[in-house]
């Protein structure tokens, strides 16, 4: 509380009944390694002690709502006083051409669209953002604006921190909140995908094979070489192409792409004549 404050004064914190609460019960809060790099991001801008005053809050649901859109998000936290308190916690968008440069190299690595399919960050996410001069996570703490309408004038106060570690674990349950957050929803970010990626594939033009019905007497027949529609004559076969088709299909072993699994057994294969 500052000590300026020259308004009324309240007790103990009122208790909410149907608050959000954060899931873990003790110690850290953040499962995934991308919620907890959120949180080691806040820790290294110096507000670590002030962050962990919070935890109790998002624990005990002291949060009634928080909502996240382009640049912002919103939360009503109960404190101490009858009407609940109002943060705000803004961060800057990407511009629409930054965001065109992360999906077409989002869009080259199929991997990456596989993995956020199945509610992963992948790995090695920053370093993709890195390679187009931009950071997913805020580097600073200028690139975050922190308010919130309680009279504590430390930034974060414990409704700040209640409401960052309750963010936090909304990115554990869905990733694309974070692209969300960064001004590309879920369904905008996959649609886009999706078409980048289908523009490759249409780019490699291949001869459609004549119905059943229209072969039923030749079907049979051993192929020539002059009777074989070949195409360019020098085009390189791949023994993979196949793979090609499940490009982007989240298949999992364990924790690894099905896809990369198989490329490399296809491709130790000869061709037969």
């Amino acid at each position: 509380m500052s000590e300026h404050w020259t308004g009324p004064r309240y007790g103990k914190t009122i208790k909410v009944d149907n608050g959000l609460k954060a899931r873990s019960k003790r110690g850290d809060i953040g499962a995934t390694w991308w919620s907890r790099r959120f949180i080691d991001v806040l820790e290294s801008f110096g507000m670590g002690g002030r962050l962990t005053r919070g935890r109790n809050y998002a624990r005990q649901g002291q949060v009634l709502s928080l909502s996240l859109s382009t640049s912002m998000v919103i939360a009503l936290v109960q404190g101490s006083r009858p009407t609940p308190y109002k943060v705000r916690i803004a961060i800057k968008a990407f511009t629409t051409p930054e965001w065109q440069r992360i999906e077409h190299a989002l869009a080259g690595q199929a991997l990456y669209a596989a993995k956020l399919l199945a509610g992963e960050m992948p790995p090695d996410i920053e370093t993709l953002f890195a390679s187009l001069g931009l950071q997913l996570f805020p580097a600073t703490s200028r690139e975050l604006t922190m308010d919130c309408t309680c009279p504590d004038w430390e930034v974060p106060c414990k409704h700040l921190a209640a409401t960052c570690y309750l963010l936090a674990e909304s990115f554990d349950n869905d990733p694309f909140e974070i692209f969300a957050w960064r001004g590309r929803s879920r369904e905008d970010l996959l649609e886009r995908l999706r078409t980048l990626r289908g523009a490759t594939r249409s780019a490699i033009v291949r001869d459609e094979a004549p119905p059943l019905t229209k072969c039923l007497d030749t079907f049979w027949q051993k192929q020539t070489a002059t009777s074989l529609n070949l195409g360019d004559p020098t085009a390189v076969v791949r023994v993979d192409a196949v793979l090609d088709q499940l490009d982007g299909v989240p298949i999992t072993v364990g924790r690894s792409n099905l896809v990369d699994l198989l490329r490399p057994a296809y491709q130790a294969l000869k061709p037969t004549d």
